[in-house]
């Protein structure tokens, strides 16, 4: 068995464009189950990176995420969802509260959404169009577009999902000092109100929504208030942020890329295709993501991880394993089917893959269609990413037509 290795620093870097960190690369090559200590937190943790071993640890029962109240090294110094997210819990506590709105995210729900996803596309494009070349993308597509869906599944006013998209946007942030932090948990706290008010309203007034489907879980005693105010803001904040920014990065992508653009235009079929391999190509997230703690020894890759080991999981690197996704680093239409893990994989699987699916298949065949001679209004180097964000995107995608 391997001796414990020295734990290395790992302060990701904010990284232009489609830059894949460097790090990743070098551990998936030479060290996939690293030892690393962060800026934040105490202590230290492992690091897996390989496709197969970041399976294994995410849906084997002795790796726990039940965190809370431990002491781990972390990105950042506050947790990004609420203490009562189901991001921290295990089955069947885990399964109990996913249970709740898991028809609402299923294929055939999100399906008969469909038809209003494009709608809703469509009224962007037409405003984008009536602003006249050029035009910030985001601004008028990418960053809309994905609330106003998630507002009409959940059943949010229209009049709040601008404040939503802005509270999401800081909460989502690095929070380099504790004043940035209490700010955070305020709006967290804010927000989680605002839901809470939103479900009672449910009450008299029951509808074919996820804040409904809620509400009604409330009533008959499945979910207390604190899970209630955990898991919409889960739904609604990161649900926003994570198809805004990977959407944006899709359109990047193929406004940089002549072969594929040209490829998907001539064949609007391959666009589902395309973005399952785009989900897997672009580097989405900066750095790790919510730690397991081992509850009994494991032995991975001959290095031992003892109980009560923190575990960290990069599902980014995972994506670009050589041994699993030959040429990673290229996109690839006709690579040979494997599940990419962008969203996760074992029972902290994303509650909604569906969804995000869905938009990004509407988005890119919509602009495809309506603006077929889209192209980037700056050169790609001159196109700005957020600076110390969590979720990597451009802040701006100026386009021209």
């Amino acid at each position: 068995m391997t001796d414990r290795c020295p734990a290395r620093m790992y302060d990701p870097a904010d990284l232009p464009g489609m830059t894949f960190d460097p790090v990743f690369l070098e551990l998936l090559r030479d060290e996939p189950v690293a030892r690393i200590r962060m800026r934040y937190g105490e202590g230290e943790a492992w690091l897996l990176t390989r496709y197969e071993d970041v399976k294994f640890v995410t849906s084997d029962p002795r790796f726990s995420r039940k965190i809370m109240g431990r002491p781990f090294p972390k990105m950042t110094k506050h947790h990004i969802p609420m203490d009562r997210a189901i991001s921290f819990s295990d089955p069947p506590e885990h399964a109990r509260v996913r249970r709740v709105v898991a028809r609402d995210f299923s294929p055939g729900s999100i399906e008969r959404l469909r038809p209003t996803g494009r709608e809703i596309m469509h009224r962007y494009l037409d405003e984008l169009v009536a602003s006249g070349p050029p035009a910030d993308l985001v601004r008028h597509v990418t960053s809309p577009f994905p609330m106003a869906v998630l507002g009409e599944l959940m059943g949010i006013p229209e009049s709040d999902r601008q404040w939503l998209i802005d509270c999401s946007s800081q909460v989502l942030s690095m929070a380099p000092d504790q004043a940035a932090v209490d700010r955070i948990n305020g709006i967290k706290a804010e927000v989680a109100e605002y839901f809470l008010a939103l479900v009672e309203s449910r009450r008299a007034d029951p509808r074919d929504d996820v804040v409904s489907t809620v509400a009604a879980a409330r009533e008959r005693g499945d979910l207390d208030d604190e899970e209630v105010g955990a898991m919409t803001v889960l739904l609604a904040l990161n649900g926003w942020h994570a198809v805004r920014n990977n959407s944006t990065n899709m359109v990047y992508v193929l406004l940089t890329d002549p072969e594929l653009r040209s490829r998907l235009k001539a064949d609007l079929a391959l666009v589902p295709t395309a973005v399952e391999e785009l989900l897997r190509y672009i580097p989405h997230k900066r750095g790790i993501g919510q730690p397991r703690i081992a509850t009994e020894d494991v032995d991975i890759r001959g290095v031992r991880i003892s109980k009560g080991d923190v575990v960290y999981v990069s599902y980014i690197a995972a994506n670009w394993d050589e041994e699993v996704y030959p040429e990673p680093d290229r996109v690839d239409l006709d690579r040979p089917e494997v599940p990419h893990l962008a969203f996760g994989h074992g029972p902290h699987y994303c509650m909604g893959p569906m969804l995000a699916r869905m938009e990004s298949q509407v988005l890119l065949s919509s602009l495809l269609t309506r603006l077929p001679d889209l192209a980037l209004a700056v050169p790609p180097e001159q196109v700005a990413w957020q600076p110390n964000a969590l979720i990597r995107g451009p802040v701006e995608l100026p386009v021209t037509w």
